[in-house]
């Protein structure tokens, strides 16, 4: 459905849209016809043509102020892609109060103030007659449903983000609001690449990385673009409170090591 049109005349809002996934986002969407408003810290990255609006998760005062001026913008929202995150590494022993803090107020509060203040706009959407069309989409992980190691704190918000997106979809669904999530497995995004120059040998951890997933290769952010602008759609009008795997067959496949 690349040259399809199916987000013509709606608007979207993506969070963490600069950069990674929710710039990868961010530039379907709109080549599917959507007017698009790009919620980031940093907004250099936003693809031409979407609105930049300049907010941290973390506050609420600012999300407000984003989400209203979109919906002003564009005169109305039917979608919201709450993509925005950080990550995390280490054990339970690794980080302390503050990091445990940081990590969910971002990953996890960060999502809950979004979708705080979009809901009026979602639910004025739906009374406009946006049947089906109106929807959340939560970036969430393999990490909410498969144990990895070094990554407790970031497992645990994702967790979160996954029980979140079910009770949300539940909270709305009457109200013709789906709610959905995406569990990418590990992408080959910006943070990563940023993980791997941390590490003592680079190349072999991007092949231990690479050789967890069936496929053999990390997942392309376009290719979770893709998931979300599906559950986002018009045509997947039935589907809520579902959490999409995009991960290589990491979650499901149990295959034997090639010989």
């Amino acid at each position: 459905m690349t040259g399809s049109k199916d987000f013509e005349g709606m608007a979207a809002l993506v969070t963490g849209g600069a950069s990674g996934i929710g710039a990868a986002v961010a530039a379907l969407l709109q080549a599917r016809g959507a007017r698009v408003a790009v919620l980031d810290r940093e907004t250099g990255g936003a693809p031409a043509g979407t609105l930049a609006l300049r907010a941290d998760v973390t506050d609420d005062d600012a999300v407000a102020g984003a989400v209203d001026a979109a919906a002003a913008e564009f005169g109305a929202l039917h979608t919201v892609v709450s993509n925005a995150g950080v990550g995390a590494i280490g054990t339970v022993a690794d980080n302390d109060d503050d990091e445990w803090r940081r990590v969910l107020d971002t990953n996890v509060i960060g999502m809950v103030r979004v979708a705080r203040h979009a809901l009026p706009h979602l639910r004025r959407a739906v009374a406009a007659g946006a049947s089906g069309s109106v929807s959340v989409t939560h970036t969430c992980s393999i990490a909410a449903t498969a144990g990895l190691p070094q990554r407790a704190l970031y497992s645990a918000s994702k967790g979160a983000v996954l029980s979140l997106t079910l009770a949300m979809a539940a909270d709305h669904v009457r109200e013709g609001i789906r709610v959905n999530c995406v569990n990418p497995g590990t992408a080959d995004t910006p943070w990563v690449a940023r993980l791997l120059e941390r590490a003592e040998d680079p190349a072999a951890e991007r092949a231990a990385l690479e050789a967890r997933q069936p496929t053999g290769r990390l997942v392309l952010a376009d290719e979770v673009a893709a998931a979300v602008a599906y559950l986002a759609s018009p045509a997947a009008a039935a589907v809520t409170g579902t959490a999409l795997a995009v991960d290589g067959g990491m979650q499901g496949l149990r295959v034997r090591a090639p010989r």
